[in-house]
């Protein structure tokens, strides 16, 4: 019997790429796991009309932790979704399965770290090396959204709030609404786990993101329990920003910042910058952690056009394998997936066409298992 079950998730497009290239450098390691594939994409929304099927959601209730490929993400309404025959007639709405995994298994910490490792043609500056938290299951991505609008939705906001007197007399269909929550608890424990990242890994500056000068109440109550927080950490610096000058001043001076916690949209977007700063979408990676389990994924897309020619750079997936490894507290192994990513970017003879190589996805990675 296995040591670990890891479930396998390719999902679309390029998913299955650069999975392939996670599994040559996961049997070099001789990991002793068992891999368990599971459906999840727009292929089985498609043919079923859910993204996330129960029958993957069972499957990941059974294992330690889980890899994930890529993901096609696309507005479709259900006008848009009655043209697919086999959805004709069923109201199905696309929503991204990640999100809903997100959200079903609790997982509330988004960890993406983002380093320039030396001599990749792609760095913005040498020696940038940032880790962000994102609160991951609530704010604007919590899917509590109208369109069209309530009447009774109407007449309530109508009634408590001044603001909402432009829009009282709009017809429903006029206009739509998204509703950013954020609660004590969840804004606690993500800034929490970045100032306890910072302790234990000696960093030392955390910084807030927020937009508290004008979203007042759910971004004015994460930066003051940022304030209360930070009081434990005597030893950290604690800084904060409003999320359209942080974006800014990390491209001005990438160096000046350490760790960043933000609520879920704002830290999607810094994660994004940071992550082309030290490479692009062939160096950005992420774990999505609860307290019991977390699945790990690149951050790129499904890249559909690339799909099945393994032409994309597959070290973001690779970097994803190095942190699952130290969440699953193989601790040596997932320094030595680091340090053979670190080798093979700084010798610079295998690149991928986005370091302006030739390389195919799995020759990457078969030079990065050369050097475990």
């Amino acid at each position: 019997m296995s040591r670990y079950k890891i479930g396998w998730l390719p999902g679309d497009g390029i998913g299955k790429d650069v999975m392939d290239a996670a599994k040559i450098v996961l049997d070099k390691l001789r990991l002793d796991a068992e891999y368990i594939y599971g459906d999840i994409g727009w292929e089985f929304w498609c043919k079923e009309g859910d993204a996330f099927p129960e029958r993957t959601i069972k499957m990941l209730k059974t294992v330690d932790a889980a890899l994930f490929g890529a993901i096609t993400s696309k507005p479709v309404t259900i006008a848009e979704a009655e043209l697919i025959p086999e959805l004709k007639g069923k109201g199905h709405v696309y929503r991204s399965p990640i999100v809903r995994m997100r959200q079903l298994f609790d997982l509330w910490t988004c960890l993406r770290p983002c380093k320039a490792y030396p001599n990749n043609p792609l760095n913005f500056k040498e020696g940038i090396d940032l880790v962000i938290f994102r609160e991951n299951i609530e704010d604007l991505y919590s899917g509590v959204e109208f369109n069209p609008v309530p009447k009774e939705l109407q007449n309530t906001l109508s009634k408590i709030s001044k603001q909402f007197e432009p829009f009282k007399n709009l017809s429903p269909d006029d206009y739509a609404i998204s509703c950013k929550i954020n609660t004590k608890k969840n804004s606690l424990r993500i800034i929490k786990k970045a100032f306890d990242y910072a302790r234990k890994n000696k960093r030392k500056k955390v910084t807030v993101v927020h937009k508290a000068n004008v979203v007042r109440a759910t971004d004015g109550m994460f930066l003051e329990i940022a304030k209360n927080i930070s009081k434990e950490y005597p030893e950290i610096i604690f800084d904060n920003a409003n999320i359209d000058a942080l974006t800014m001043w990390l491209l001005k001076n990438p160096l000046n910042y350490d760790v960043l916690v933000a609520p879920n949209l704002y830290g999607d977007i810094i994660s994004d910058l940071c992550a082309q700063m030290v490479g692009g979408l062939g160096f950005g990676y992420s774990g999505n952690i609860g307290d019991k389990f977390a699945v790990f994924e690149p951050t790129h897309g499904s890249a559909p056009k690339y799909t099945g020619q393994y032409k994309v750079n597959p070290i973001a997936t690779i970097l994803a394998v190095k942190m699952m490894l130290e969440w699953l507290g193989e601790i040596e192994n997932a320094k030595r997936v680091e340090e053979a990513v670190a080798f093979v970017i700084k010798e610079g003879k295998v690149r991928t066409y986005d370091m302006g190589g030739n390389n195919t996805t799995i020759e990457m990675a078969e030079e990065i298992a050369k050097k475990l």
